[in-house]
């Protein structure tokens, strides 16, 4: 960098936003990561001793991603070159790979490729990365929102270490919020009392785990004190923007909140799955997906157990979809509280796998004579129906026979458990099954 540089990137710090001010400049000041940032782990070690690897950051936003690239460039000897996804194409990444051939021609230099956003390339454009990641001519640090078991390039995530950042708790906010207040160099340079306890915790909650929503919102309130005093929760509430809740309706956090509601509901937790329910709806997913999942839930989950679980499904599906949000929102509550403390048996969904996987291995077995359909002389000539048993014209509507082809006679698909009205139908069975065995013993 030379004088130029050096003067022009001095005046832009003094007009950079607060957040990116105040990053942190050393691994040992990065907050709320410290399952990867510890002293002795491995990146601590690898920063510590200049050994730089490959690695892809995936985390939520706000989380600390570029910050970690920023301190792994400022503390290990190598050129620091960092682009975005969104702004850069194949083109770019070409010059970047050129330079950094020459760079190491000459002066035997390591190139830090920092690629924010990686997930934004195409799977073709992350290829052009692979060669150079796999002969060391580049060290590559992927940022990414998004899951990189789907958005980045399987060959090209096998080239590298993927380190999981955790959105931040709420005391790790605090922190940041607190030392961003009273820094004179970086900071705001205020008091201690310039927010109350109340106000930052305020401000912290609002972030939802994002330490950049965080510190913009400290700044705008700053920036709008008025008269100098410690402002409280009433002064800051109107100039505090609440994040929206992290939520990608095709992405993973979509399925991870419906997994966990279904899991719930499974788990016979009513609490855990209304929180989950709300979380969904709160982050703008579809009411009548949801809706859809829990009419697959009383048959998969609940079945006979409780025969009124699909009917409570399908009301509150109908209810919902006459009386639209928010007044329908009760319909999916109530639906969702009545499948969580129903009682559960997966007895007919592990039948009809079992039903699926029979008529798989043994094909088109012929169906019985005797229950056959015989609407002709002929069929009637052939032994069509012959020796069926109206069960009507039995006692308690019962005719002991077999339905199944020859070769399955006397297997079981169906195993109901005792649980709720399921231990009826067992019942019924058991008694059933022991009139058929004592007709065959006669």
């Amino acid at each position: 960098m030379d004088l130029f540089e050096h003067t022009a990137d001095q005046t832009m710090a003094g007009a950079a936003p607060l957040a990116d001010r105040m990053r942190p400049r050393r691994l040992e000041d990065v907050v709320g990561q410290e399952h990867i940032t510890a002293k002795g782990c491995l990146l601590e070690r690898a920063v510590g001793e200049d050994r730089a690897f490959s690695m892809i950051l995936w985390g939520p936003p706000g989380c600390g991603k570029t910050t970690l690239a920023n301190v792994i460039a400022k503390q290990t000897k190598n050129q620091w070159v960092k682009i975005s996804a969104v702004l850069s194409g194949v083109k770019d990444v070409r010059q970047i790979i050129e330079a950094a051939k020459e760079r190491r021609r000459l002066y035997n230099r390591r190139t830090l490729l920092f690629v924010d956003e990686i997930h934004r390339f195409n799977k073709s454009q992350q290829d052009a990365f692979l060669f150079h990641v796999e002969n060391g001519l580049i060290t590559l640090i992927g940022a990414t929102t998004e899951n990189p078991s789907f958005e980045v390039n399987p060959a090209l995530v096998s080239r590298c270490r993927v380190f999981a950042l955790n959105s931040l708790p709420q005391d790790a906010i605090v922190q940041i919020l607190n030392r961003a207040l009273i820094d004179k160099d970086r900071g705001l340079g205020l008091s201690s009392h310039s927010f109350s306890k109340a106000a930052i915790d305020y401000i912290s909650a609002a972030s939802d785990g994002d330490a950049r929503a965080a510190l913009t919102n400290l700044e705008v309130c700053a920036f709008n004190r008025g008269e100098a005093k410690t402002l409280d929760v009433e002064d800051i509430r109107a100039m505090v923007a609440q994040k929206l809740l992290r939520h990608d309706k095709a992405g993973e956090e979509h399925f991870n909140l419906i997994s966990a509601f279904i899991k719930s509901v499974r788990g016979s937790d009513p609490d855990g799955a209304m929180y989950w329910l709300e979380r969904m709806l709160a982050a703008g997913d579809d009411p009548i997906y949801i809706l859809r999942r829990m009419i697959r839930l009383a048959t998969e989950d609940i079945g006979l157990a409780d025969p009124g679980a699909l009917t409570m499904a399908m009301n509150a599906d109908t209810s919902f979809r006459r009386l639209g949000r928010p007044e329908g929102d009760g319909s999916l509550y109530q639906a969702a509280v009545y499948l969580a403390t129903a009682p559960k048996s997966n007895a007919v969904y592990a039948a009809q796998r079992e039903v699926q996987e029979a008529v798989k291995k043994y094909g088109t077995l012929p169906v019985p004579m005797h229950i056959r359909n015989a609407p002709t002389g002929l069929m009637k000539q052939m032994g069509y129906g012959k020796g069926y048993k109206y069960a009507h014209d039995y006692k308690d509507g019962y005719a002991p026979q077999s339905y199944l082809p020859e070769s399955l006679e006397g297997t079981r698909f169906y195993h109901p458990t005792v649980r709720g009205y399921e231990k009826t139908v067992k019942q019924r069975l058991e008694a059933w099954l022991n009139l058929k065995n004592n007709a065959k013993e006669t």
